[in-house]
């Protein structure tokens, strides 16, 4: 089984995805990918590196493999630690891209969580700027990032593919 969870930078998918984990760690083994750690850095995290990586790993999935890669570094932005996707009864996959039209056909759940992009930036910005050695051009890659996204849900159509759409305006 594959879920999917998209949505706007911010919106509580990982927190969902976590949730998600633990209830379906009771029916079977479970293992979250998320999109952070696909993302090939700044100048291009939606474009096709993303698309190749997602389809690799559903694929690996749907022929009960493994699957390793490198997931970035965001400090170094360099190849950092190695990832390995066990084979698993319930993949999760989560984060901004996560819904793309090229793995759709073989996703059995996909799910929108809605936000507004302004307070899904503001969440962004107060989790992560103490952890950025410099806050002001992580602000101005974050808000470029929401650009890339809006053009990539748009081209996608993500949020008219979902089966559920959830509200992020909440803390989930």
């Amino acid at each position: 089984m594959i879920t999917t969870i998209d949505g706007w930078a911010g919106a509580g998918k990982t927190t969902l995805a976590s949730h998600l984990a633990q209830t379906f760690s009771d029916r079977g083994s479970v293992f979250v990918v998320h999109m952070d750690d696909l993302y090939q850095g700044w100048d291009d995290p939606l474009g096709e590196p993303l698309t190749d990586a997602l389809i690799s790993i559903v694929q690996a999935h749907l022929n009960k493999e493994s699957f390793t890669f490198r997931a970035l570094d965001w400090t170094t932005l360099a190849p950092g630690d190695e990832i390995s996707i066990p084979v698993v009864d319930h993949l999760i996959l989560e984060g901004v891209g996560a819904g793309q039209r090229a793995i759709r056909a073989h996703v059995d759940t996909k799910i929108w969580v809605e936000i507004e992009p302004v307070v899904g930036l503001r969440r962004v910005l107060e989790r992560d700027e103490k952890n950025v050695a410099d806050p002001h051009e992580f602000e101005k890659q974050m808000r470029r990032f929401q650009d890339l996204a809006a053009a990539h849900f748009a081209t996608e159509g993500t949020v008219f593919a979902a089966d559920f759409e959830m509200n992020g305006q909440g803390r989930l």
